[in-house]
């Protein structure tokens, strides 16, 4: 079968069933597993790289609309027979509507499916649906078994532990806070999201809804942003007036992660986000569970 996937979790998916070499196409972000990036590009995107998050912010208002352009030609020349999109999000991917629309003018009218998963139990209906759809319903199995394993193993080691109050933030200028499946990843990790319910959309909130929730754990996951990225911004949250009170601060509890690998992608790298949570959350009894890379504890008091 020749698979184009319009979405980088759903590229990370593909290939973690064992069906990468199926791959024909791909976005312009499509950067894990490493060979996904030497790939057909698809994609480009309306904004342009290397701004602020201010600033992105401020396109992404003006732009309005689908922030993603599809290569026609390209899509043409892949001869795909099976076409994975989303409907979730204009700012993350290319619009669905606009997928069907050239999927429906190519030859052969190549399959289009697309999803939307909005808590983890979406997301991993969407491993069992590709599963399916790939034949290999074995690979998406062990996928929802492994998370599982990880998310036991975490609360064998919490048993009795507090659950401190944890704010994500998905975006940093203006905050957003987290949404989707990510509250319920920091709930197996341990913690009591603050400003976010389980399924529900990230949303603009202010520095001072992030103060009245007095996190005792704050962790910083940029959508989009890989961790060099994501450094770059936290000058900036530093001058905040009241940043160096905010109880994470005063105890050395904020964590910064790459989010463009992790949290903000519903794919199989769900498993090490949750990791990455757990070890924020509660570094004594976690903090090896972690990935090597792609996240840090930062050390802010002044």
């Amino acid at each position: 079968m020749r698979v184009v996937s319009l979405l980088p979790s759903l590229t990370e998916l593909v290939c973690a069933l064992g069906r990468g070499s199926w791959l024909v196409g791909v976005t312009h972000e499509c950067d894990f597993p490493p060979e996904a990036a030497l790939l057909p590009r698809l994609t480009s995107s309306r904004i342009p790289s290397g701004g602020t998050s201010a600033q992105i912010d401020a396109m992404v208002a003006q732009q309005g609309g689908s922030l993603y352009e599809l290569d026609r030609e390209a899509l043409a020349a892949a001869r795909p027979d099976l076409i994975l999109t989303q409907t979730q999000c204009d700012v993350c991917a290319v619009n669905e509507a606009k997928v069907r629309d050239v999927a429906a003018s190519l030859p052969g009218r190549p399959r289009v499916e697309s999803v939307n998963p909005t808590g983890l139990l979406g997301v991993f209906e969407v491993f069992e649906r590709v599963g399916r759809l790939l034949g290999a319903e074995a690979e998406a199995e062990a996928l929802l078994r492994r998370f599982e394993a990880t998310a036991r193993e975490i609360a064998r080691r919490r048993e009795g532990r507090p659950m401190p109050r944890v704010v994500l933030l998905e975006w940093t200028d203006p905050p957003f806070s987290s949404g989707h499946w990510n509250p319920e990843l920091v709930g197996l990790a341990g913690g009591r999201e603050m400003l976010a319910r389980p399924g529900e959309a990230s949303r603009r909130i202010s520095w001072h809804d992030v103060a009245a929730a007095r996190p005792e754990v704050l962790l910083l996951a940029p959508c989009g942003f890989d961790l060099d990225r994501a450094r770059s911004e936290v000058d900036a949250i530093r001058r905040i007036p009241f940043w160096d009170e905010l109880p994470a601060v005063r105890s050395g509890m904020v964590t910064l992660a790459d989010g463009s690998s992790f949290f903000a992608r519903p794919g199989p790298r769900l498993d090490e986000s949750l990791r990455i949570a757990a070890a924020a959350i509660d570094p004594e009894q976690c903090g090896d569970l972690a990935p090597p890379s792609g996240w840090e504890r930062l050390h802010l008091v002044v």
